[in-house]
């Protein structure tokens, strides 16, 4: 007995009884329609007439094909309790080739009999073609009931089997980033939207060289974004790839403001184009804190290695210094010095006239009191530890290029005020990003400070190659700024970069903290935490096992990874995976997407070629440019000498 009751050698002996009565109809039909061949050779009796004739009465013989229809269809009966045992290497077109040519012969047999032959000959033909045909049939059938119906190597990378559902409808909203994709769909090919609803839950985009970062995505978001009248702030490592954008963007779309937004530049290569801020702009600075935020963020973003050692004591005074150092401007007639190149040129005075000017401001003696103390006790080997690393750091910003842009006030960081909405696009320079990306920090610092408020704009905020400057709280940023509608984009190239720039432990913060994530070819760790991050889809699983006897096929499911790391890592240039964030009233069901995202390359094409360069501020001279950076100095030394004269007379 078989597992399933079923008496097996029952059923074999009614499939060979099925099979034979088949034979015998066949060989009836030969006796009938080639007797007189039969006759000749004397292979008949009285006995086998009388059964045809009887025979003859059912109707058997009324035509040609009757008896081969009975025939050949207690064969198919007999051949579908055929068990052969299964083979992979048996393929489709073996089996159809039998089948076609056994039917073939099997009912075209008949036309044998018109020949012009003797019909002992006909006869031979008729039944040995008709007979070939027939063993044709039955082969073809053993062959299909031994056929493998799984083909195990069509789908070698398990392409089909990764494949799922993505959001096909277009969710849109006043704040909403909508990209067209299409993806593979268990081998059709689908239309789908990359629907980021909520962009103030932060955006992360990531991508090798190459990968399409900001073909595909940035200048997509920052289209969007100015369409729907966002204020902007973008970061533009690469001046002027996205800035152009930005410029031309919002020629074409002024129109979808309340208020006419103005356009400014910070560039440090071209001062023509650039307009002037000042990050340290005394009204902007309301406590102590924003001076140690402004200091924090300019000595980390010049010296990397001292962000995974925050808290030691070579780290902190140096911060404190120039901490002091900012407060004491922003306190000295009313801010009237306050900027960074006033703060680079006040830290180089002689310690002699610097720490006794800094000490008339009481609420900087406590940051100052350390530096004194050292210098009063001769300790000036620890006075260097702390002072000389802030001196160092700053002075490479010592350019009048940088003081030009740094010492003047165009406009205020506040972009997203409803009054004086403001879009601003910095420019850095890849030769040049250790110096020109600390600057940019500092401005960038600051703006956050600005923005994150309640009662203003809704507002852009877009970095690209975000590991090439440093600020702190970019993860309270993403964390709290979702209220104040501040929308985020952080473009780079791989996790491990920004855990190299920012230490792990922030990197990772600021990876998980965002809400929608759109990745192109990244590697290595990026690729195995993104896969983590998509998570399992169930999954198909086939198996083949052949033996001896017998080949068995084995059906599952299982939870698998939906996109492998090693899917993400061979993506090809617009190709993009990742994840999005829904909001309450606005669900996503299928948030998860993989695929390739639209671009008309032509129509973008032609709107780059109509684009205008970025209009010139103003024509400035070399010479002005000088004088700007000599004033600065000279001013430093006219406060340090007027602050002296009055400590000498107070102390006369």
């Amino acid at each position: 007995m078989s597992q399933t009751g079923e008496n097996e050698q029952g059923l074999r002996k009614i499939v060979d009884l099925t099979r034979l009565a088949s034979i015998f109809i066949l060989l009836l039909h030969f006796y009938y329609y080639c007797y007189t061949a039969f006759k000749q050779w004397e292979f008949r009796s009285t006995i086998t007439d009388r059964l045809m004739a009887n025979i003859m009465h059912t109707g058997l013989f009324i035509s040609l094909y009757i008896s081969k229809f009975i025939a050949i269809g207690l064969l198919v009966i007999s051949l579908l309790g055929a068990q052969g045992k299964k083979d992979e290497k048996i393929n489709w077109k073996v089996v159809a080739s039998y089948l076609l040519i056994g039917f073939m012969l099997f009912f075209s047999s008949g036309m044998l009999f018109n020949l012009n032959y003797s019909l002992e000959k006909i006869a031979i033909i008729y039944m040995v073609v008709t007979s070939i045909g027939f063993l044709l049939i039955l082969a073809g059938g053993n062959l299909l009931s031994r056929l493998v119906r799984l083909n195990l190597s069509n789908d070698v990378f398990n392409s089909l089997n990764e494949t799922f559902p993505q959001e096909e409808r277009l969710l849109t909203n006043e704040y909403a980033i909508n990209l067209p994709a299409r993806y593979n769909l268990k081998g059709r090919i689908r239309k789908s939207w990359i629907n980021i609803i909520n962009p103030f839950r932060g955006l992360l985009v990531i991508g090798s060289p190459g990968a399409g970062k900001s073909w595909f995505v940035i200048q997509h978001v920052i289209k969007q974004h100015i369409e729907k009248g966002f204020a902007m702030f973008v970061y533009d490592f690469k001046y002027d790839d996205l800035s152009k954008i930005v410029y031309n963007w919002l020629q074409q779309n002024k129109h979808n403001y309340p208020v006419k937004p103005s356009f400014y530049v910070i560039n440090f290569d071209n001062l023509s184009i650039s307009h002037r801020c000042n990050p340290l702009d005394p009204n902007t600075m309301n406590d102590i804190t924003d001076a140690t935020e402004s200091a924090r963020t300019i000595l980390l973003g010049l010296n990397r290695e001292w962000i995974n050692k925050q808290g030691d004591f070579f780290v902190e005074s140096p911060i404190n210094f120039v901490t002091a150092i900012i407060w004491f401007l922003k306190k000295y007639e009313d801010g009237k010095y306050c900027t960074l190149p006033h703060v680079i040129e006040l830290m180089q005075s002689d310690y002699d006239e610097l720490f006794p000017v800094l000490n008339t401001q009481p609420e900087i003696e406590v940051l100052v009191n350390p530096f004194i103390t050292a210098y009063q006790n001769d300790a000036m080997e620890q006075l260097e530890g702390q002072v000389a690393s802030a001196k160092i750091g700053m002075a490479r910003l010592a350019s009048p290029q940088l003081y030009w842009v740094l010492s003047g006030n165009d406009f205020t960081l506040d972009i997203n005020n409803p009054k004086h909405p403001k879009i601003v696009c910095v420019g850095n320079n890849p030769e040049k990003q250790q110096i020109y990306g600390a600057v940019l920090s500092l401005y960038i610092s600051r703006l956050i400070r600005q923005v994150n408020r309640k009662g203003m704009l809704k507002c852009s905020l877009v970095f690209d190659e975000f590991p090439t400057i440093y600020f702190n709280n970019m993860d309270s940023l993403i964390a709290t700024a979702r209220s104040n509608k501040v929308a985020t984009t952080l473009a780079m190239q791989d996790f491990s970069q920004l855990k190299k720039d920012y230490g792990k432990e922030q990197a990772d913060v600021i990876v998980n903290i965002t809400g929608n994530i759109i990745s192109g070819q990244v590697m290595g760790e990026t690729s195995k935490l993104l896969s983590e991050r998509f998570g399992k889809i169930m999954q198909d699983r086939q198996s083949v096992s052949v033996n001896r006897l017998d080949t068995s096929i084995s059906h599952s499911k299982q939870l698998d990874s939906a996109i492998p790391a090693s899917k993400i890592a061979a993506l090809s240039s617009g190709e993009f995976v990742g994840l999005v964030a829904d909001n309450p009233d606005e669900k996503i069901k299928l948030k998860m997407f993989h695929g390739e995202i639209i671009n008309d390359a032509d129509k973008l094409n032609q709107e780059v070629s109509r684009y205008k360069d970025i209009p010139v501020v103003c024509n400035v001279t070399q010479q002005q440019v000088l004088d700007n950076y000599y004033q600065v100095k000279m001013e430093v030394k006219k406060l340090i000498g007027e602050e002296v004269i009055k400590l000498k007379k107070n102390l006369a």
